[in-house]
């Protein structure tokens, strides 16, 4: 025979309410809203910050390929230097025409145009490698005498060419590639460049004025040059007449 079943122990709603969990006795309703609500939320964060890092992630890509794709844009390739002439303009006279070669190679080594450097050897020299002036300028380019070393042939063409060329490039990098100033520069010294025109010796102002328009026609691939048939008219033709007796050519 079993003992009687021991009497129930008096109502403790603690104890009926077992603690913790969403299932917890008379606060079923209530707590079931909160934690259908907070499972629901726990699942809306979870793709949301899934669609956030997503997100995140594309845009992170985007900026990382952006680089990427301009890297693999085809880059401008640099212009190419400008062609060398294959001979000087056929607006110079004969005598200068007999250094056209020569032209060409000490342009190239200096850098410069050869049309450039023919007109400065049309109005310095008409081509006489002798050629000599009466405040001591020598040779083709007509280089003063502190340009040299006391090694130096003043009068051989390349010696010549090489130090005339090299103060011509100096004149015209200071004129910063204009022409006139530049010629206005190897005649008169690169200082006048700096200053107004009206300050130059007349000279300087003749040999601006000659040069330019004979290069500027020489450029434009005039076959004739005005600007050089004035000076021939000016003087000059008895200068080329010298250089091509020199030469021994037809003037």
């Amino acid at each position: 025979m079993f003992p009687s079943d021991p009497p129930s122990p008096p109502f403790d709603q603690t104890a009926a309410s077992p603690p913790g969990g969403c299932l917890s006795g008379l606060f079923l309703p209530p707590l079931a809203v909160v934690c259908v609500g907070a499972i629901l939320a726990f699942f809306w964060l979870g793709t949301g910050s899934a669609s956030a890092a997503a997100g995140l992630a594309a845009e992170s890509g985007q900026d990382e390929a952006a680089p990427a794709a301009e890297a693999t844009e085809p880059s401008v390739a640099a212009e190419p230097a400008e062609e060398q002439p294959s001979s000087i303009s056929p607006v110079f006279q004969p005598a200068v025409q007999y250094w056209g070669e020569a032209i060409l190679a000490w342009a190239a080594a200096a850098g410069l145009d050869p049309n450039l450097v023919a007109t400065v050897m049309q109005i310095e020299s008409c081509g006489d490698p002798r050629a000599l002036s009466r405040s001591g300028a020598m040779g083709l380019f007509q280089v003063m005498p502190y340009h040299f070393s006391e090694e130096d042939d003043p009068y051989h063409p390349d010696t010549n060419a090489g130090r005339g060329l090299a103060y011509l490039k100096r004149s015209w990098e200071t004129a910063d590639g204009d022409p006139r100033l530049a010629l206005a520069g190897y005649n008169g010294g690169i200082g006048v460049i700096g200053r107004s025109e009206s300050t130059w010796a007349a000279e300087t102002q003749r040999y601006a004025y000659w040069g330019s328009g004979i290069y500027a026609e020489a450029s434009d691939g005039a076959t004739e040059s005005l600007r050089l048939q004035e000076w021939m008219g000016a003087g000059g033709a008895s200068l080329c007449r010298q250089a091509a007796s020199r030469l021994g050519i037809d003037p």
